[in-house]
């Protein structure tokens, strides 16, 4: 049931029938890219780092007059989360099937396939997903501290909850919810056990929560861990924020090593975006400028990080000779592998002939970041290419954070 305001004004309300397995309402959230798949782990992923970015950028979006909806968005997803905590060791952490979900091509509205809903609880834990959950319900209570305390302290409330779930249960959600496997298979619950502690402390100076996140940082050996930052990687968030909280130089050095790393030994393009991976190649190159920009703010490396990251943004917004953001810059993407912006208004046809269509998608998604280029720069706008061409929540988590970094 989309809200009133929404600008996304040709999307209507879609899979209102989404339950849980006791007839629970599981409504609302983000389908997860270019499909109508409620991933629950990458969801909370995105959810928090774009509750960082208006915790600790704020004012870069003040400055871009993006405040009101930057909250609106974190709110859409926690809004959900809180539905899909149906009890203290239980939550749901997908609904739809993949197979079934990605057979189809045409607009959400007119979506007929079961949509199953699946949970992790005492039996089939998920310590990743739920300490995660945790971690942008407590980063999102930040958010709301100064604007809406009952809504803030009740995100807490089940944050908490949902944080001694992870931490009791211990497992990885892919496990559980075998679905997800083909998809977001985790590879470690280990680095969100930490995570988690430490938005918790974020967001109640609770000591205990950072003495918990040191100790499980400690005893799993993250020390020991390569940097990076993804969906299912949160080391260097973890080293950064630990940095930024105890100033401790261990945690520095960590952040300044991986940082170092990347912006110099890592391979890149001919054009100059780090290349970390093939499949939303953007997207690393976002995630990594995102960490490195938050670490120059802690005097670490400051001026070379903040050019490193500033160097990948503006690549991203088409320095390289074209804009990868959909419906910003020069030339940017006109068909993108994403199902429902692809589709004309009802009641035309939508449906696998549009998806093979060399016409550009129907309506704008405008602000989406898509997959990237390869190794050599070179990049297809074409809608079959979902290496290259999809969108996905997580996507645009930490691109939306640096932009709000740089606009401040």
């Amino acid at each position: 049931k989309l809200p009133s305001d929404q600008k996304v004004t040709w999307r209507k309300d879609s899979a209102l029938n989404d339950k849980g397995q006791n007839g629970e309402d599981l409504t609302g959230g983000n389908y997860d890219a270019g499909d109508y798949v409620k991933f629950g782990f990458p969801m909370a992923y995105t959810a928090t780092v774009l509750a960082w970015g208006l915790v600790d950028y704020q004012a870069g979006y003040s400055a871009a007059g993006a405040l009101d909806d930057g909250r609106k968005a974190v709110k859409w997803a926690t809004d959900y989360f809180l539905k899909a905590h149906v009890s203290a060791n239980e939550l749901y952490g997908q609904v739809g099937e993949g197979g079934p979900d990605h057979a189809y091509w045409g607009r959400p509205e007119d979506m007929t396939m079961s949509r199953p809903a699946y949970k992790i609880d005492t039996s089939h834990p998920g310590s990743d997903l739920a300490a995660e959950t945790a971690a942008a319900l407590a980063a999102a209570s930040i958010v709301f501290k100064n604007t809406d305390s009952s809504y803030a302290n009740n995100l807490l409330t089940h944050a908490k909850q949902l944080y001694d779930f992870a931490k009791n249960y211990r497992g990885k959600y892919s496990d559980s919810i075998t679905d997800a496997q083909s998809y977001y298979a985790s590879g470690d619950y280990k680095d969100e056990l930490v995570w988690g502690a430490v938005w918790l402390y974020r967001a109640t100076n609770d000591n205990s929560y950072l003495t918990t996140a040191e100790q499980l940082y400690s005893e799993f050996g993250l020390q020991n861990w390569n940097g990076g930052f993804t969906w299912d990687s949160k080391i260097s968030g973890v080293e950064v924020l630990l940095a930024k909280i105890t100033s401790k130089q261990s945690y520095k050095d960590k952040v300044s090593g991986y940082c170092s790393y990347i912006s110099t030994s890592q391979q890149k393009t001919p054009k100059g975006l780090v290349y970390i991976d093939q499949w939303g190649s953007l997207r690393m190159a976002a995630n990594a400028a995102y960490i490195c920009a938050t670490a120059s703010d802690l005097g670490i490396n400051t001026d070379s990080n903040r050019q490193f990251a500033k160097k990948q943004l503006d690549y991203i917004l088409g320095d390289a000779g074209r804009s990868y953001v959909i419906g910003y810059g020069n030339n940017p993407p006109t068909h993108p592998h994403h199902r429902s912006s692809s589709c004309p208004d009802a009641p035309a046809v939508c449906d696998w002939n549009t998806y093979n269509s060399a016409s550009p998608n129907y309506h704008v998604l405008t602000g989406a970041l898509v997959g990237g280029p390869d190794s050599n720069d070179n990049y297809t706008d074409e809608r079959s290419n979902y290496i290259s061409n999809e969108v996905a929540t997580d996507y645009n988590a930490a691109f939306t954070s640096l932009l709000a970094y740089f606009s401040q």
